[in-house]
């Protein structure tokens, strides 16, 4: 303990918040057993960048690690051979957000390189637009996306584009690490590039324009002229209002109904417990709307609106229900596909996501990647694949990317697609699940389902996955274990996990999250539709999945 009140002290000296300092300073005073947590270990920067709660400590976010982290990002740049390196800095509306970014101009600047910091808050696919529309050498977005009030966190994208992947993330880290280890030679530089504001004052670059940028390329992304669709909108207390509400009428659709209580950005988010359109509860204020507006759709973003939900009338039409993050991607998969041609297209799905896109991909002949999970992976086919046509790409947790001007998930673009999708259904005089019964139709019924253990040590999750790799179980229900294995089957590159399959085709993945301390499953059971009523094969489909998700939570000891 007494080192680590010594590295607390130290630590106070060098951070630049006064408000962080003071409570660090606390905490020494009280003897507080809490600075075990915040200076035992240091936040793990991963390709996911950097996300936790708020709060002093190198193992929360705050504006010296924002600072460090800058400068083990600006020394990689320049170890890659890029100097001077122009850096894109977004932020979204939570708390520190704004002063965050200024803590991330400053490093830049003080690095050489250039900053060029937003006036105004941005929805994360507008930064990732930009970063390859003005050719910028990296970008910065200080974002916690849907993770709790208390949260903040930081994005990066390189300059193609793209999120990063293994090594780089392992040696920006190392960097990092080198950088506030020696803190005291970069914290004059930085703290001289932070109080020289006309020089962050000039660099900033206009958050209408880039909205302006990205709203002319999600437009062009339309694929039909269908525009008859009367919308509810909610932006989950984030800032995808502006966004939202400016492409869908530059494309031609009427202005949606918007959830008053959630469309102005507001970081505490009052009316939501969790701000994830995932969560049990999050859009209970969309289906209200909703119903007392009679729409046709209500769409939802996430609060950085990187991500998109949908709910709808449900089968009997008397409440409003969500589709999944896969029965949203495959309308949007079979959307896509139906309204562009050519043999060179490209579809993408996570590992983890429903494997109905694969029959969708072979019916129409086009070539399927299937990545690790997270668009890092996702996305990259758009420059893996040369000579491609990438179309589409998505994973389960409702991420959706469609074309490429956005090379990651795109909750704006994904908001216009599937405007005209449900307004071309209801030209056709049909519904969503119309649709979904035609595929399964076609492809059988793909039934989906996911477990997630919260954990307090992510070694926890590793534990498990070990167990379950050396000693898998003989069966998940009444169905067999045929094979068991690395994610992927060995196709993919290594990565964390274990994946099950039964001799019914049902595959069950585990794996521990990359972004929370959970350790997740996911099920997917396929019934075939033969010569009968399509909701005969979903009632079996979902008898099935509920006893294989019950052996899976068994599994994992999840009561």
């Amino acid at each position: 303990m007494r080192q680590l009140v010594e590295a607390a002290r130290r630590w106070a000296k060098q951070d630049p918040d006064p408000l962080t300092r003071r409570r660090t300073l606390d905490l020494v005073d009280a003897d507080d057993p809490t600075l075990i947590e915040l200076f035992s270990h240091r936040l793990a920067f991963g390709t996911a960048g950097l996300r936790a709660p708020v709060g002093p400590g190198p193992n929360r976010m705050n504006a010296l690690v924002v600072r460090q982290t800058t400068v083990g990002l600006m020394q990689w740049l320049a170890r890659s051979g890029v100097i001077a390196a122009r850096v894109l800095i977004g932020f979204d509306a939570r708390h520190d957000s704004a002063s965050f970014a200024r803590h991330v101009a400053a490093a830049v600047i003080s690095q050489g390189g250039r900053a060029a910091l937003t006036d105004d808050v941005l929805a994360t696919p507008i930064v990732a637009h930009a970063t390859i529309g003005h050719g910028f050498d990296a970008a910065v977005v200080i974002t916690a996306s849907h993770n709790p009030a208390a949260d903040n966190g930081y994005k990066l994208y390189l300059g193609d584009g793209l999120q990063l992947v293994a090594p780089h993330d392992i040696e920006i880290a190392d960097l990092i690490d080198r950088a506030a280890a020696t803190w005291e030679e970069h914290a004059p530089v930085v703290n001289d590039a932070w109080a020289d504001g006309a020089t962050i004052a000039a660099s900033e670059i206009s958050a209408s324009e880039l909205t302006a940028a990205h709203r002319d390329a999600a437009v062009a992304a339309c694929l039909t002229s269908h525009r008859s669709v009367r919308l509810a909108y909610t932006a989950m207390h984030g800032v995808g209002t502006n966004a939202v509400v400016g492409a869908l009428t530059q494309a031609g659709f009427n202005a949606p109904m918007l959830v008053e209580s959630q469309c102005t950005p507001d970081p505490t988010f009052p009316t939501v417990a969790f701000p994830n359109p995932e969560e049990a509860g999050a859009l209970d204020e969309l289906k209200i709307v909703a119903e007392r507006h009679n729409v046709d759709v209500g769409l939802a973003n996430d609060p950085d609106a990187d991500r998109l939900a949908m709910v709808v009338a449900n089968r009997a039409g008397d409440s409003w229900t969500a589709l999944s993050g896969n029965q949203l991607g495959a309308v949007l998969a079979d959307h896509v596909l139906r309204h562009t041609e050519g043999a060179q297209r490209v579809v993408a799905r996570s590992v983890v996501s429903s494997r109905l896109l694969d029959k969708m991909a072979a019916a129409c002949a086009v070539r399927l990647v299937v990545t690790l999970t997270g668009f890092k992976w996702v996305a990259r086919p758009i420059v893996s694949e040369i000579g491609a046509d990438y179309v589409f790409g998505f994973e389960e947790a409702i991420g959706y990317c469609i074309g490429t001007h956005v090379r990651d998930k795109d909750g704006i673009t994904a908001a216009l697609i599937a405007a005209e999708l449900i307004s071309e259904l209801k030209a056709c005089n049909t519904t969503i699940w119309d649709r979904l019964d035609q595929l399964a139709l076609a492809h059988g019924v793909h039934a989906t389902s996911a477990v997630s253990l919260r954990l307090d040590d992510l070694a926890i999750a590793g534990a498990v996955v070990a167990q379950l790799t050396s000693e898998p179980p003989a069966s998940l229900g009444s169905e067999p274990v045929v094979s068991s294995g690395p994610i992927g089957g060995g196709r993919l590159p290594a990565t964390p996990g274990v994946q099950l399959l039964t001799d019914r085709d049902t595959q069950v993945i585990i794996r521990p999250s990359g972004t929370e301390p959970k350790l997740k499953a996911y099920v997917e059971v396929i019934e075939p539709v033969d010569h009968e009523p399509v909701d005969h094969a979903r009632k079996r489909a979902a008898d099935r999945l509920d006893t294989l998700t019950s052996a899976v939570r068994e599994l994992l000891n999840v009561g």
